[in-house]
């Protein structure tokens, strides 16, 4: 590396402050400054004049990057925290106005990606509940609506009968921090939520439902643990060997709409990530442009 890169990545300074402030031992020290000194060798070969010119797209690919090397684990996980160190150094001293390190993920996450499944098994999933019963007819509501939607289970059991909008085909989802975001549901999805909300809810619901869309057999709101027996249940009766999870239909759902040839930003935007370094990478999508990307791309849209 060249000594003005290292200058401009003030690596000599980053050294110092890991020897001098954080009491660090030379080994780490060591480590860490070239751990450092590779993310800016790295940088520089992107284009970057310096570590404030870094995004959250090129730290990510810096790790991959890692990956593809062959590097451990273990090291893999130490040059992120020696990256996140670094930038924390930085923003503290007033050398950088942002983190771009803070969502960075670790190759332990790598290894605990969710299940997918393949459209053949969520057919399969879906046509599960033998609707001959109410309470099944409610379980088939819940899962199409959660492989339409990608609704997280808080989400799924926190739907009001006034967040469903049938004529338009959205429905207002209240994610994490409270906050609202409409995403498009398909017709075989509303058509099941209507089925239900309309013939079998009011059986249930004794006035302690809080006006929430799906109730358990006393009447009161679905609880998540409900959600997920729910989902465990058809998995089981699906004949379904995987884990099935109310995320693993969260991740179907993305994945099913990102092979399908959909707009990474739509996905996103329908997912709802709270992920601030990566929702400041896209756009705005207007919902008319979701509305047709959903019905487009979703095996059910």
């Amino acid at each position: 590396m060249a000594l003005g890169d290292d200058a401009a990545f003030r690596v000599e300074l980053f050294r110092d402050y890991l020897a001098l402030e954080s009491g660090n031992s030379a080994h780490t020290v060591s480590n860490y400054a070239r751990d450092v000194r590779r993310l800016a060798e790295y940088a520089t070969a992107k284009g970057a004049r310096g570590p404030e010119d870094v995004t959250s797209a090129q730290l990510r690919e810096f790790v991959y990057a890692l990956k593809d090397l062959g590097l451990a684990p273990a090291t893999i996980r130490r040059q992120i925290s020696a990256v996140r160190t670094y930038y924390r150094f930085l923003v503290g001293e007033g050398r950088a106005a942002r983190d771009p390190s803070e969502r960075l993920e670790s190759p332990r996450q790598w290894r605990r990606l969710p299940t997918v499944l393949s459209v053949v098994e969520i057919e399969r999933l879906l046509a599960a509940p033998n609707t001959d019963e109410p309470l099944a007819i409610r379980d088939r509501a819940l899962l199409e609506f959660a492989y339409a939607t990608g609704a997280r289970v808080t989400e799924l059991v926190g739907l009001g009968v006034q967040d469903v909008f049938y004529e338009e085909g959205l429905a207002r989802i209240l994610g994490k921090g409270s906050k609202e975001r409409v995403v498009p549901v398909g017709r075989r999805a509303l058509g099941a939520v209507a089925l239900y909300t309309r013939e079998i809810r009011p059986r249930f619901d004794r006035g302690r439902g809080r006006g929430k869309v799906f109730l358990n057999a006393r009447g009161t709101p679905l609880s998540r643990v409900g959600a997920w027996g729910i989902i465990r249940r058809a998995a089981r009766l699906a004949g379904i060997a995987k884990r099935v999870t109310p995320h693993t239909l969260r991740h179907t759902f993305a994945t099913h709409l990102l092979e399908g040839g959909a707009d990474l930003r739509a996905v996103q935007e329908m997912l709802g990530h709270a992920d601030l370094a990566t929702t400041q990478l896209y756009t705005h999508v207007d919902r008319e442009y979701l509305r047709t990307v959903h019905k487009t791309y979703h095996p059910r849209g």
